[in-house]
């Protein structure tokens, strides 16, 4: 045992009690005020999707400038031969007048040529026939 060097009149230093519920409540609080400070300071986390498998392209290339009709008369891949003749020139007509729904300012016959993905196109096209069928029936 180390003698005892300290005299009487010299000050000891406090000795302060803590419980052990004071300290799991002084734990508590100090976790709560730390969960706190980095909820307040988090970065927004970053908005991301998963890659696609295969490579998308857009169907339809966006084109500046204004729509300019073509004059198709025959349009691969469109069941045309169930139409009388007037209205099979109808949805030719149709096809060829009326923009391509996709911004690309060429006509739902060009895209459907030049643009064979584009689902929009095609979609439009056999509602156009679909319409002409309704117009055709007595």
């Amino acid at each position: 045992m180390q003698p005892d060097n300290s005299s009487p009149d010299e000050p000891q230093p406090a000795r302060v009690a803590v419980s052990p519920r004071g300290a799991v409540i002084y734990l508590f609080i100090t976790m709560a005020a730390l969960a706190a400070f980095v909820w307040a300071v988090r970065p927004n986390g970053p908005k991301v999707k998963p890659a696609p498998l295969r490579a998308e392209e857009a169907p339809c290339p966006h084109l500046e400038g204004e729509f300019t009709p073509t004059n198709f008369t025959e349009l691969p891949g469109l069941q045309l031969d169930s139409l009388s003749k007037e209205h099979r020139n109808h949805v030719l007509l149709r096809l060829n007048m009326e923009p391509c729904p996709c911004g690309c300012n060429i006509s739902i016959a060009y895209c459907l040529l030049s643009h064979p993905r584009c689902q929009k196109c095609r979609e439009l096209a056999q509602e156009i026939i679909a319409e002409e069928r309704r117009g055709q029936q007595p």
